[in-house]
């Protein structure tokens, strides 16, 4: 089983602890850092190169939005982010998935829960609830996606379905290698950073 190197991000010492705690217990997770704002996450990820960042929204001196911008900004390996958040109006973290983030779970989340979510987002998986896709539907027209092949478009709809290259791959019976170079094909076509943002753009088409 491949190990999940996790970067906990919390302004908390206390939550900070209990999910390290928690996390330790997992036998394919890791904790390998720990940061309380925008700068100290970015600089941690630099140094300790996590596969995903368990990202808080609200903290002093520079909220999780800008940790998320910075990451997309930064000559990183780019790691997947999954939003812990006490924010329960889904409007509050549209910026948040706009910037990046993969999926977002509540700080009241049952710890197994939690646990899945994080084996999700790292095997590739966008986590949205269907009031932030709503929300996101309704949030204007998206961009023109005519200059996809219909295999693009085929793809593009199994990605917005939270679907691993893997599992994509079994799916359209195509070899992964091929699926990788389809997505990297759709995100250069969309102008759009990461399958996230391929994702809300499927959701705002119609695609999934």
């Amino acid at each position: 089983m491949a190990e999940i190197r996790v970067l906990v991000v919390d302004d908390h010492p206390v939550v900070r602890q209990g999910l390290r705690t928690f996390l330790d217990l997992q036998d394919d997770i890791t904790v390998v850092g720990e940061a309380d704002d925008s700068a100290s996450c970015l600089a941690e990820v630099a140094a300790t190169d996590p596969d995903v960042v368990l990202l808080d929204l609200r903290m002093p001196g520079g909220d999780g939005v800008e940790a998320l911008r910075g990451l997309r900004a930064a000559d990183v390996a780019r790691p997947r982010v999954l939003v812990i958040t006490s924010f329960t109006d889904p409007s509050a973290v549209l910026p948040a998935v706009r910037a990046g983030a993969a999926g977002y779970v509540y700080k009241d989340v049952d710890p197994p829960a939690l646990a899945a979510a994080i084996r999700a987002v790292h095997a590739g998986h966008v986590l949205l609830h269907p009031d932030v896709a709503r929300l996101l539907a309704d949030s204007g027209p998206p961009p023109d996606a005519t200059h996809l092949t219909a295999r693009e478009r085929e793809v593009l709809a199994e990605v917005a379905r939270g679907r691993s290259n893997r599992e994509i791959a079994r799916a359209l019976g195509l070899a992964e290698k091929t699926v990788k170079t389809h997505v990297s094909a759709i995100l250069t076509k969309l102008g759009v950073q990461d399958r996230t943002q391929a994702a809300l753009y499927a959701v705002r088409s119609g695609l999934d």
